[in-house]
């Protein structure tokens, strides 16, 4: 399939430009953060377009369905938004999967935002019936009950699910042609990769444990984290955009200490690839760039709040949050 022109990105990316400025800035995070009462906190979301009258919960999940909705209708292949959409339909097969074989019901878990309507996903998958244009993923979701089924083992079937995320991500991001969603995809699989290669390493586990819980698809192929010394990962990572964070977990791994800081790092990372797209006049990159802010602000808003609600300190809360796009 031939790549599409930037130009075809026009008039997104001018609405795209204007939306950018109701995003929310660390100047606005911060006035929830010292706000006096949530009610106050709320206004300042209400300035970045969410609702007061409903609850956060669903203030969130209404901007975030708004988002996809508006961004999918708008761009030349949905594809692209569809990407961004993935991880909330594989969050679903997961609960579906390990509640089907436990005998719970997994409707409480289940997210909105996805391709798929999850309330439909769990009752097709009742009845047995295939999700129309979902083969891949269905076909993922019977492999992940039948690696469950046979060993018992929810984190098989998780680390199933979630190698089938990821590949699929990298297998849409290849045929819409686009070298910054690839470089987006490929840079997420090796910010998974070094964090479960430093979670594992701290829980003294490696060899076959550790190979199993890489994903393929990287910048970095797997076997060569698999083979890395604990104390060589910043080597290993040394090139790339994760070079201070894997720096960072070599160091939590010699010297100890909490995970926060490093997984900050982490994600700091991808952010920081991600803004390159607000250098670009037009094109698919800020579609790409606006779709990871918004996730993005959803978890800072999540933060924030449950921040507040556990009575911590401002200084305690700005230490948890990564930097913002913009």
């Amino acid at each position: 399939m031939s790549r599409r022109k930037d130009t075809d990105y026009l008039m997104i990316t001018a609405r795209i430009r204007a939306m950018e400025n109701r995003l929310l800035t660390r100047e606005r995070l911060d006035r929830m953060i010292d706000a006096r009462d949530d009610s106050e906190a709320r206004k300042v979301l209400a300035e970045c377009g969410y609702r007061e009258d409903v609850s956060l919960d669903e203030a969130l999940r209404q901007a975030r369905a708004q988002v996809f909705y508006d961004l999918e209708h708008a761009v030349p292949d949905p594809r692209l938004v569809g990407i961004f959409q993935i991880k909330y339909d594989y969050h679903n097969a997961k609960a579906i999967v390990k509640a089907e074989a436990v005998g719970a019901d997994p409707e409480r878990l289940l997210l909105a935002g996805g391709r798929y309507d999850p309330r439909e996903l769990l009752e097709r998958w009742r009845r047995e019936e295939r999700l129309p244009g979902a083969q891949e993923f269905v076909r993922a979701m019977e492999q992940a009950k039948a690696v469950l089924a046979d060993s018992r083992d929810p984190q098989q079937a998780d680390l199933l699910l979630d190698r089938a995320c990821y590949e699929e991500m990298g297998r849409l991001a290849r045929e819409l042609d686009s070298p910054f969603l690839q470089g987006y995809v490929r840079l997420s699989v090796d910010a998974a990769n070094l964090r479960a290669a430093v979670r594992i390493h701290r829980m003294g586990k490696e060899g076959e444990f550790l190979r199993q819980a890489l994903l393929p698809g990287g910048n970095v192929p797997p076997q060569t984290v698999a083979a890395a010394r604990q104390e060589a990962l910043d080597e290993v990572f040394a090139s790339g955009t994760l070079a201070e964070a894997a720096r960072m977990g070599s160091k939590l791994l010699q010297a100890g200490g909490t995970l926060t800081e490093f997984e900050r790092e982490c994600d700091n990372a991808v952010t920081a690839y991600l803004a390159d797209a607000r250098r670009v006049p037009f094109g698919e990159e800020p579609v790409i760039g606006y779709l990871y802010a918004r996730e993005q602000e959803l978890t800072a808003v999540r933060s924030v709040f449950a921040g507040r609600a556990a009575g911590l300190d401002g200084e305690t809360i700005r230490s948890r949050l990564r930097n913002t796009y913009v």
